[in-house]
Parts: C-alpha cells; sequence; structure tokens
C-alpha cells in the first residue's frame, strides 16, 4: 500500500500552471510526524511535478499510514506510476 494517495482535478479555466495540496491527517501521529511526512511530499512534488503532473490541473497528496517509514524511493515509483495513472 502506498505512502499517499494522489486527487487530481482538471480545472478547465484557461490557466495551463499547476497547483498542488498537501495533507496529513492527525491520525497518522503528533505535529512532529505530521510535518515530516509533508516533507516528504513536498520533495516527491518538487521532484516529479514539474515534467509528469497535468497542467491546469489541482494535485492533492494526503498522506497515509506506512508513508514515513517507507522508503523514499519507493515513494518516488509510487508517484510516478501514479501521474502515469491520472495523466491517461
Amino acid at each position: 500500500m502506498p505512502g499517499f494517495v494522489l486527487l487530481m482535478r482538471r480545472r478547465d479555466d484557461g490557466d495551463p500552471s499547476m497547483r498542488i495540496g498537501y495533507t496529513v491527517t492527525k491520525k497518522i501521529g503528533n505535529a512532529v510526524i505530521r510535518n515530516r511526512m509533508k516533507r516528504r511530499l513536498r520533495a516527491l512534488a518538487r521532484e516529479l511535478l514539474p515534467e509528469s503532473g497535468v497542467r491546469g490541473a489541482d494535485h492533492v497528496l494526503i498522506g497515509r499510514n506506512g508513508g514515513i517509514e517507507r522508503d523514499f524511493g519507493q515513494l518516488r515509483a509510487d508517484l510516478v506510476k501514479a501521474l502515469a495513472k491520472v495523466a491517461r
């Protein structure tokens, strides 16, 4: 199971920019753990969204249980796969 969920919605407003949002619920852990998860999600988005994201869409990454323990390389592979899936 991936350490996050990716939601994507096209805005259809003619603006080609991509927007990104992050959320991690209190169910994941205390503030330190939630912030660490958000930092990991931001690093992934900064690396992969410019070339693989959908232009003119809003992307939301939702942190899930196990995202902190999951290897960063595996998280990257999961996001590449998810972005390819939503681009279709």
